[in-house]
């Protein structure tokens, strides 16, 4: 029997911000560099330790409202010749969506809004916060990658200075100025191990979340792994339900089947890396397009299996595209190492996918999925009581999933689709 669990708060964060920037050399751990720089210059103009949290925690995901990887990638390489606004709206709706992010709501907002846009003073609640994330967030892109840090040194402080009164405060300069004078800054912030240095001693370290506040980022995290595509735009929803009402048809205690919700928002989080080039490509798949598609499940596990505490969630979440005969991917592991929790999970995304609807088709009608998943037993990939208890109980399961996927289209489409094709954004 599972009891209710907690993690670290700082571990959960840093692991979902990498999450996020993994999918391509060009942006890994963009959000994290910039979360470091943000954390050194708020900490050295010794603000309280409530607002260097703030800075600090819209920081690591300030770019979630960026969905696909293609997006994130533009962002970060030609910044200066789209619109960031979108992907600030968006970032901040995904932020109140839980109690958690709510407060770094606005910073996330306003990240790429220039000084010189601002009416209010440098001190108004939220303003400096996100001129020293404006200022973060710039210098992190103007880093070349494939040069030493300290060569480049001279010419980054020289761009930032240039930026000073027009794009950024000049008193976050100046703080920004004394801090770049130290080499351990900027070797730290290249580090391959700023993961483990923000672990340990930045922001949040000591700092505990339970059950139900894990449940509420993993919501989140649930849109910004369907929104990315229209052709996935409720999925995790619809496999969460479906795995919630299997967990309890099979008997479940409370906390296991809040786990398994937990596990069901996640499943699909290596998607983040998969281009939507793949993911929305109307035709078959070639061998190296379907190659893409098969390390989704193996970032799942890695990112979610870094986080203390949430190792069996990560099993849960990861397995679904096993098989009991050992053929599925990508750990080919067999039917004495897949638990039920797996088991339900990947009959969960096997009948969530052939019940809903999709942009170029209709969901299945019942005797189909019945056929698809009866054949999927025979032939030792589905678990054969778990699709019993789905099929013994289909209508409750399918009204209820669709139900729930009616809930997250309507946010879909109000707070995403009508923000991604208004024209003319402006800060």
């Amino acid at each position: 029997m599972l009891h209710e669990f907690s993690i670290q708060f700082s571990n959960f964060l840093l692991s979902l911000s990498d999450a996020v920037d993994m999918a391509n050399p060009q942006i890994a751990s963009h959000q994290m560099r910039t979360s470091f720089i943000a954390w050194k210059i708020a900490s050295a103009a010794d603000l309280p330790e409530d607002r260097i949290e703030r800075i600090y925690l819209a920081a690591l995901l300030h770019d979630i409202g960026a969905l696909s990887l293609e997006e994130k990638v533009q962002l970060h390489s030609g910044f200066e010749r789209i619109n960031v606004d979108t992907h600030c709206i968006l970032g901040e709706a995904l932020f109140e969506l839980s109690h958690l992010l709510r407060p770094a709501a606005k910073i996330v907002r306003h990240h790429h809004k220039p000084w010189k846009a601002w009416s209010e003073p440098i001190h108004s609640p939220n303003v400096l916060e996100s001129q020293i994330l404006y200022l973060a967030d710039r210098l992190e892109r103007s880093i070349a990658r494939d040069k030493f840090i300290l060569h480049q040194t001279t010419e980054l402080t020289s761009k930032m200075a240039s930026l000073s009164r027009s794009e950024i405060h000049p008193d976050i300069v100046d703080v920004f100025m004394q801090i770049s004078s130290h080499e351990d800054f900027w070797l730290d912030l290249v580090s391959p191990r700023l993961y483990s240095l923000l672990l340990h001693f930045g922001p949040f370290r000591q700092v505990e979340l339970y059950q139900k506040d894990v449940s509420s980022i993993a919501s989140i995290f649930r849109h910004i792994i369907d929104f990315k595509s229209r052709f996935t735009a409720t999925h995790s929803t619809g496999v969460a339900e479906c795995a919630v009402m299997l967990a309890k048809c099979l008997g479940f205690t409370d906390s296991e089947i809040a786990q398994i919700e937990i596990a069901g928002h996640f499943h699909d989080l290596g998607k983040l890396v998969v281009p939507n080039s793949i993911l929305e490509k109307p035709g078959r798949l070639t061998k190296e397009e379907f190659d893409i598609i098969k390390q989704h499940t193996y970032f799942t596990y890695t990112v979610l299996n870094t986080i203390g505490g949430l190792d069996l969630i990560a099993e849960w979440a990861a397995f679904h595209h096993e098989k009991l005969d050992g053929s599925g991917y990508p750990f080919h592991i067999t039917a004495e190492k897949i638990n039920i929790g797996a088991r339900i999970m990947a009959v969960a995304d096997v009948f969530t996918a052939l019940n809903e609807d999709r942009p170029y088709r209709r969901g299945l009608e019942r005797k189909k999925i019945e056929d698809i998943l009866t054949s999927q037993v025979a032939n030792k990939s589905l678990d054969e009581l778990v699709v019993k208890t789905l099929l013994g109980n289909f209508e409750e399961i399918s009204t209820k999933v669709k139900s729930k996927q009616k809930l997250s289209q309507e946010i879909f489409e109000e707070k995403f689709l009508k923000v991604k094709d208004a024209p003319g954004l402006k800060h």
